[in-house]
């Protein structure tokens, strides 16, 4: 099959019955495209999530494999990076469940921040802009520390992910108003952070 269905525009409609076809016959060419599309942003995502480097790359590695495994179950309703997103969040949801049974539900409730990694600074056009921007960047993150789990998910969604608050819901398994009450109280929440100098 021509490599170029699968170019970064995978989301494109003609192209997800391609996406489709290639993911129920475990295409590995259309696979390794994929993870080269999606690694890094599944996983900052997963990082996010977990606050532990060894932890995400763990869940990472079970993602694809759970992405081979049910790959027939895509069937191109959402986009694949929802899709992709939706099965690594309830793998963390199931480690949660396996490490601690009363964690399983620390993205939806109100519970302690689960931890942040350093977000990556993005390029500058100079040394000086390129350390406000990474002195910025660790500010919100560090701001990000503070707030409730089901919060900073939602925001690292939405923000850093691009996500629109269908994909939110989709992933996160809430109603769409509960992922819009929890983007404007997570903003709120992070701008009080922000503004008391706390970060």
């Amino acid at each position: 099959m021509d490599a170029t269905i699968y170019s970064l525009s995978i989301s494109m409609p003609s192209q997800a019955q391609e996406l489709t076809r290639g993911l129920r016959r475990r295409d590995p060419e259309l696979l390794d495209q994929l993870i080269e599309q999606y690694h890094y942003r599944l996983f900052r995502y997963l990082v996010s999530l977990t606050g532990n480097r060894e932890t995400a790359e763990d869940l990472f590695q079970e993602t694809w494999i759970r992405v081979l495994e049910r790959g027939h179950q895509y069937n191109g309703k959402w986009k694949f990076g929802t899709w992709l997103f939706t099965i690594a969040r309830n793998l963390f949801v199931d480690f949660l469940r396996r490490k601690n049974p009363a964690a399983s539900n620390t993205l939806d409730d109100q519970d302690e921040p689960l931890g942040f990694a350093d977000t990556a600074p993005s390029d500058a056009p100079s040394p000086f802009d390129l350390q406000t921007q990474r002195e910025e960047s660790d500010r919100v993150a560090r701001a990000l520390e503070r707030l409730t789990a089901c919060y900073r998910e939602v925001l690292v969604l939405r923000f850093q992910e691009d996500l629109d608050l269908n994909e939110i819901a989709a992933v996160t398994a809430a109603p769409l108003s509960t992922v819009k009450a929890r983007l404007y109280r997570g903003m709120d929440a992070l701008r009080e952070v922000l503004e008391r100098g706390q970060a």
